[in-house]
């Protein structure tokens, strides 16, 4: 007969739990725990982005303050976006003189699924105040066409 042990209950579930948390982002009981610029899941995270449409283009604004605009590489293929860049770190300092360094480093890519279909050969790209602004015109294929019903 199997002995009912509430406590390792209760630890299974707290492992769960926490397990849950992690693949969020979130460290033990909810808390925000320590994401990594690179590598790892922030990373794709990297540039925030808001995306929206107006029916004949799509817009991108990424938000990438303090990223070189001669290093952003930018990619659209079909219905992906991606964008690739390097943000800069501290330089010439001294690594036992730095105190604090919350700022993120490093190479980042960012992947980005579109709705539909775009005309790679008609991106445009901005950069300007920390801000990466692209406009992505639809393809011809994947606009959206009135189809006239004919009466008899």
């Amino acid at each position: 007969m199997a002995v009912l042990d509430p406590f390792r209950e209760l630890e299974a579930l707290r492992r769960e739990v926490d397990r849950a948390f992690s693949e969020v982002g979130l460290g033990p009981l909810g808390r925000p725990g320590r994401r990594a610029f690179l590598p790892g899941r922030a990373a794709r995270q990297y540039p925030l982005a808001n995306l929206h449409d107006d029916g004949t283009n799509f817009y991108v604004e990424a938000l990438a303050p303090g990223v070189d605009p001669a290093t952003l590489e930018v990619t659209a293929v079909g219905n992906s976006l991606t964008i690739a860049g390097e943000k800069p770190g501290l330089t010439g300092v001294a690594p036992e003189r730095v105190h604090r360094s919350e700022r993120a480093a490093g190479r980042f890519v960012r992947t980005v699924d579109l709705p539909a279909a775009v005309d790679a050969g008609q991106v445009t790209a901005h950069y300007q105040q920390g801000l990466l602004l692209l406009t992505l015109p639809r393809s011809e294929a994947a606009r959206p066409r009135r189809i006239d019903v004919a009466t008899e």
